[in-house]
């Protein structure tokens, strides 16, 4: 058991992603989330000519940690800077990282009009169900019931309406070629984020046209859990509302990415 020569290593910092600290709150699904996307563009070779884009939010930090090119935009707009981008320079990898408050909310008309004409690029969707940065307030994908600091009470249906449903909505649109959605609550699940992501990733690369894939992902610090309580959270009533799988595949089978039972 003492002889290290007979130790394998498993894992290692992706090239893909800076050796800083993350700074994001304890059990917050972005920095596992942030090396799942490094890993995977170190695999298909792509850091060189790989652009981010990140928005307001919490994912306004990835330029600190992805090793690669971020672009910061104006809050919603990540989608309607990548189309310029990607149309300039085609070869590259593309891609958008959003939250639920930029994508579903002030955004909406980006990522709905970039799906609709089928932009060849890139989109992850990261939804935890509220405004993270800016304090816990309800987001478009809260859930009913739920509280936020804008929903005291739990969100109600009278007053503010149902959770959105992104994937299924942008799935409707003839440009949309690829839309899944994952989660963030389970060793299998993060596995098949990774594979999703990766999927998406090689859609892009393939010409295939607007890929996106929506990964729930937990937010212990404004849910008011531990990061215990919030995997359970998101297994016992965030799933349920956001069903996990492959929702459109333009070009294969439709198949289901089940959640852990």
């Amino acid at each position: 058991m003492g002889n290290k020569s007979l130790m394998k290593k498993i894992s290692a910092k992706p090239n893909s992603l800076k050796p800083v600290p993350f700074r994001f709150c304890p059990g917050c699904g972005h920095g596992l989330l942030h090396k799942i996307i490094a890993e995977i563009i170190d695999e298909l070779s792509m850091r060189e000519k790989t652009i981010g884009f990140a928005p307001v939010g919490c994912a306004v930090f990835a330029y600190d940690y992805f090793n690669f090119d971020v672009i910061e935009t104006a809050h919603g707009r990540p989608p309607a800077v990548a189309t310029a981008i990607k149309r300039l320079l085609p070869d590259n990898l593309v891609f958008t990282y959003q939250g639920d408050g930029d994508l579903a909310a002030i955004g909406t008309a980006e990522i709905v009009h970039a799906a609709a004409r089928g932009e060849n690029f890139s989109v992850i969707f990261v939804n935890n169900a509220t405004y993270g940065m800016t304090g816990g307030q309800m987001a478009p994908t809260t859930l009913l019931g739920q509280m936020t600091t804008t929903t005291t009470k739990g969100r109600e249906q009278k007053l503010t309406g149902h959770p959105i449903k992104v994937s299924e909505m942008l799935a409707t649109l003839n440009g949309a070629g690829f839309i899944c959605r994952t989660s963030m609550d389970s060793p299998q699940n993060v596995i098949k984020t990774k594979n999703a992501v990766k999927k998406a990733f090689q859609y892009q690369l393939g010409g295939k046209g607007f890929s996106l894939v929506e990964v729930l992902a937990p937010c212990p610090t404004d849910w008011w859990m531990s990061p215990k309580e919030a995997l359970l959270w998101m297994k016992e009533k965030m799933i349920p509302v956001f069903p996990l799988g492959v929702v459109k595949d333009k070009y294969g089978k439709q198949s289901t990415v089940n959640s852990e039972q």
